[in-house]
């Protein structure tokens, strides 16, 4: 199991329907974890992420049925944070601080404020300004900025997406030294099509070729005054020509640069004795490659520990949530169990 991050170990699990009201479980330990892919945790879910941080574990329910797993923090080195509003999560980061483990934000400003495909973020100067104060706390290579998806309609041109990306940048550049952005898969999942019909989002599309070179050309431009590290995330197209690399969000890069302390870690993603057949070192990139991930996505092995139709962004584009009416009643359980002071091992309980 080390290959994939992670081990299994034994855990004790609260269960009041045994005597002792503890259960013996077999459970996983990654080394590194995504909190999350499938959720805001940071912007919705911080009080119960901090009661799992002390309870040591989460239970996690796969979207497509079968047992639950037990995921350890015991080996776990670092948190991956995916929050579109992580200004709620702030007061959670003395803990993890105090208990060692290292942490870094994708953080996704996007400004479709106009269109309300994001309806339940905050307004865009407020999201800037919570970036640059995220920033200050824990230094800008640990707050990687999202532009996630870049959406085209019939409002929305390729030069619109510029100029929102020009303002949005000009503000966070100095506060972060990557930018990692998606061109929309609208076809792939019928429901995105579907919610964005529902959201009054007329003609929206893929981009094209020649719509991605007209982009890519543009954002190179703008970076010549960042001078950011730029990246596209679950991209089959090379776009070296533009001074874009492929993304990698769960990313072996930042983690060597900004964790190099860490020796945990670092044995973990550069184990001794590890070389090519050349005698060159491995791409890490093809050794600790994510297996559950598309094959056109780079990050590498973690453990995602968030829930589907948990967001109550209810962003027009997600992929993540079934409808708007099965994430509310997720929530609303969520809300009356945190009234009461019970916080399940699982998310949505």
């Amino acid at each position: 199991m080390k290959w994939r991050g992670w081990e299994k170990v034994s855990l004790e699990v609260a269960d009041p329907t045994v005597p002792s009201g503890r259960l013996p479980v077999e459970a996983i330990a990654p080394v590194i974890v995504s909190a999350s892919r499938s959720t805001d945790i940071p912007a919705f879910y911080g009080d119960w992420f901090q009661s799992r941080l002390k309870e040591g574990y989460v239970r996690w329910k796969s979207p497509f049925g079968g047992r639950p797993v037990f995921v350890s923090f015991a080996r776990t080195r670092i948190f991956v944070f995916w929050s579109k509003n992580p200004a709620p999560f702030l007061p959670c980061l003395d803990a993890l601080d105090r208990l060692g483990h290292g942490y870094y934000f994708l953080y996704s400003v996007n400004d479709y404020d106009k269109e309300h495909l994001e309806p339940n973020v905050p307004p865009l100067d407020e999201r800037i300004e919570t970036f640059i104060r995220l920033s200050r706390r824990i230094g800008p290579g640990k707050v990687v900025w999202r532009y996630d998806p870049l959406i085209l309609t019939e409002t929305i041109t390729v030069s619109d997406l510029l100029d929102r990306v020009e303002r949005i940048g000009d503000r966070i550049a100095p506060f972060t030294k990557r930018m990692v952005f998606s061109f929309v898969d609208i076809e792939k999942y019928t429901k995105v099509r579907r919610n964005l019909d529902a959201a009054g989002c007329r003609g929206a599309r893929e981009f094209s070729d020649a719509d991605v070179a007209e982009f890519c050309e543009g954002l190179r431009r703008l970076n010549k005054r960042w001078g950011i590290t730029l990246s596209a995330c679950a991209e089959d197209r090379d776009l070296s020509q533009f001074g874009i690399g492929r993304g990698q969000c769960i990313s072996y890069d930042l983690m060597t640069t900004e964790f190099a302390h860490d020796r945990d870690l670092m044995a973990f993603l550069r184990p001794e004795g590890q070389q090519a057949l050349d005698g060159s070192s491995p791409d890490p990139s093809r050794r600790l490659k994510d297996p559950g991930q598309r094959n056109t996505c780079r990050c590498i092995v973690s453990k995602d520990i968030g829930q589907y139709s948990t967001c109550m962004h209810l962003c027009a584009y997600c992929y993540a949530n079934t409808s708007a009416a099965a994430v509310r009643r997720n929530y609303s359980h969520y809300l009356a169990d945190r009234e009461s002071g019970m916080f399940h091992d699982t998310i949505v309980g």
